[in-house]
C-alpha cells in the first residue's frame, strides 16, 4: 500500500476460506485508510487472521509491535459480500494512525476510529453517504453524557469511550469547517498528527491536539477538549442534524440539500483532492 506493506498470516487451517476474497478485503480496507490519511499509517503491519466457523468478521485488536500488529477473527465461509460489509478491519487499521495515549484518553483512540471508519470507507467509494450519516444518527446518542458523568477523561463507559469520543470528533470537524469556511476539516488535523508519529509512538493528548490546531489554523481541538475533558458538556443532536440537512427516513436517512450546512455534510464524506 502507499506508505507501507501488510503481511497477512493465517493462524490456523482454513481449507474452505476464499483466499482471493480475503486478500481483496485487506487491500480494500487498507486503501480506504490510505485515502483518508493520504498514505497507510505505518510502514510495516502484520495482520494475523484467526479462522472461525461460519461467516463474518469479529474480534479485532491492534497493537504497536515492531510496526503494527492486528489480530482479527474471520469466518471461514465468509463471502465477498460479507467482506464488503465489514467495518471492523478499517476501524482497527485507523488505530495505527494515532500515537498511543494515556489510559484516560482511550476515548480519543476508540472514538476517532469509530468516527473515521465510515468516512474512510465513503471516501474510498465503499460506503454511501446515506449509510455514513444513518450510522451516526443512530450511534451518536450512545455518546451523550448520562447522570453522574464527569467528562470524557473520567467516564470510562462503553458509550462515552466509543461514541463519546466519536461525538468529540464530529463536533471538532464541524467547528473546524465552520471556522475555515469549509476549506479544512478534522481530516487535515489528523493528517498533520500522523506526520508527527503513528501508533508506534506515545504522546500526551495536549501536544497532539495542538499539532492538529496548528494545521487548521484554529484552536478548536484544544478548546473542545477543555470543555469536554472533565465535565458532561451535553450536546443537542437534533438541531445539529437539521443544520446538516439530515432527516430520519425509516431505518435510514435522507438529505435536504438546501440546509444551512449541507455543503459541510457533503465535504466530510468526500475525499480531498490529491494535492491537499
Amino acid at each position: 500500500m502507499p506508505g507501507g506493506t501488510i503481511t497477512v498470516e493465517l493462524a490456523g487451517e482454513a481449507p474452505a476460506m476464499d483466499r482471493a476474497a480475503l486478500l481483496a478485503w485487506v487491500r480494500n480496507s487498507a486503501s480506504a485508510v490510505a485515502v483518508f490519511y493520504g498514505r497507510f499509517p505505518v510502514t510495516k503491519t502484520r495482520l494475523v487472521v484467526s479462522p472461525k466457523a461460519g461467516r463474518g468478521v469479529s474480534g479485532g485488536r491492534t497493537w504497536a509491535d515492531d510496526g503494527g500488529l492486528i489480530r482479527i477473527r474471520v469466518g471461514e465461509a465468509s463471502t465477498p459480500e460479507d467482506y464488503a460489509n465489514d467495518w471492523v478491519l478499517v476501524h482497527e487499521m485507523t488505530h495505527l494512525a494515532l500515537p498511543s495515549l494515556p489510559e484516560d484518553q482511550e476515548w480519543l483512540e476508540e472514538g476517532l476510529a469509530t468516527y473515521v471508519e465510515p468516512l474512510a470507507r465513503a471516501q474510498a467509494g465503499r460506503l454511501s453517504a446515506e449509510d455514513v450519516w444513518s450510522g451516526m444518527v443512530k450511534g451518536m446518542p450512545n455518546g451523550l453524557p448520562q447522570p453522574g458523568d464527569r467528562g470524557l477523561d473520567n467516564t470510562h463507559t462503553w458509550g462515552r469511550t466509543y461514541w463519546g469520543g466519536a461525538l468529540f470528533c464530529l463536533l471538532a470537524d464541524l467547528e473546524i469547517r465552520r471556522s475555515t469556511r469549509n476549506r479544512l476539516g478534522l481530516q487535515d488535523a489528523l493528517r498533520a498528527i500522523l506526520a508527527t508519529g503513528s501508533m508506534e509512538s506515545e504522546s500526551a493528548i495536549q501536544p497532539l491536539l495542538a499539532v492538529g490546531d496548528r494545521a487548521v489554523g484554529v484552536p478548536v481541538l484544544t478548546e473542545l477538549y477543555r470543555r469536554m475533558k472533565d465535565q458532561p458538556a451535553p450536546t443537542d443532536l437534533e438541531p445539529l442534524w437539521q443544520q446538516l440537512g439530515i432527516v430520519r427516513d425509516g431505518n435510514g436517512v435522507r438529505f435536504v440539500e438546501d440546509a444551512p450546512e449541507a455543503s459541510i455534510r457533503r465535504a466530510i464524506t468526500t475525499a480531498p483532492a490529491a494535492s491537499s
